[in-house]
């Protein structure tokens, strides 16, 4: 399949009162049009730098970042970029909010209502496009998060831990909505999570890196077929997929 995104080389160093920190370390990493990829690994890896690096919101030090085969160089319409705030203005209502990134496009008021009323009735927010967002549950906030994202029509998802401070229900319910959502548009997702199950069930791929400094450790391909289901979690391939992505993630040798 076509890269659609690809890091070539990419550290990326900071530099702290103590001195400076290497947080990425010559990454290399291709993800494929339309594919479904999830990141994992423990914390201070640079899981988020690398999306942000994505996102055109972080500078790689070194090396460099191509989408479509033009380099990065700064953030765009073409990804959209979801975080585990929602980042809502609680002032607007769902489709105000849906409507948001359209309005700084400039484009026109009847087609920003009919696109956020695509993204909307997408997410199953439909009944609630007039709610305030103190007047939603966390699920359905994220839920207008990415609808939100998604109504520019970005080619690419960048989702940075957005199901991580809800509950477990809800958490299991938004991955299978964020599914079916992707069965249907099919963009481009980078997805990070903690969650080693999570991880699991939604991607083509899980990247596991390794930390300090942050690297690839290993490629894991998850070889189960969409649509995933409720029995497919409690299969023994899916249990030996995720023991293999918890064992590479918790029991890395230390780094030479």
């Amino acid at each position: 399949m076509t890269s659609k995104i690809s890091f070539q080389g990419v550290s990326k160093t900071f530099e702290l009162k103590g001195g400076r920190f290497l947080a990425l370390d010559r990454v290399d990493l291709d993800i494929a049009d339309r594919e479904f990829v999830t990141v994992v690994g423990p914390s201070g890896c640079g899981k988020s730098t690398l999306m942000g690096m994505a996102a055109g919101l972080v500078e790689p030090g070194t090396g460099r970042i191509l989408l479509d085969g033009a380099p990065v160089t700064g953030p765009g319409p073409d990804r959209g970029v979801i975080f585990q705030q929602y980042a809502l203005f609680p002032w607007l209502t769902v489709r105000k909010n849906v409507e948001f990134g359209l309005k700084l496009q400039a484009i026109s008021a009847e087609e920003r209502r009919r696109r956020a009323q695509r993204a909307i009735d997408l997410v199953g927010l439909t009944d609630f496009a007039d709610a305030l967002p103190k007047t939603l549950s966390g699920g359905m906030k994220q839920r207008c998060a990415i609808a939100r994202a998604y109504a520019v029509g970005p080619q690419v998802l960048l989702m940075d831990e957005p199901f991580g401070a809800l509950d477990a229900l809800t958490r299991v319910q938004l991955q299978d909505q964020l599914l079916e959502t992707w069965s249907r548009e099919r963009r481009t997702v980078m997805f990070i999570t903690h969650d080693v199950d999570e991880a699991v069930y939604l991607a083509n791929r899980v990247i596991v890196m390794a930390a300090r400094p942050g690297r690839i450790h290993r490629i894991i391909d998850v070889d189960l077929p969409y649509p995933r289901t409720e029995e497919m979690r409690l299969s023994p391939e899916f249990s030996r997929i995720r023991n293999e992505v918890w064992h590479s993630v918790y029991h890395q040798a230390p780094a030479a």
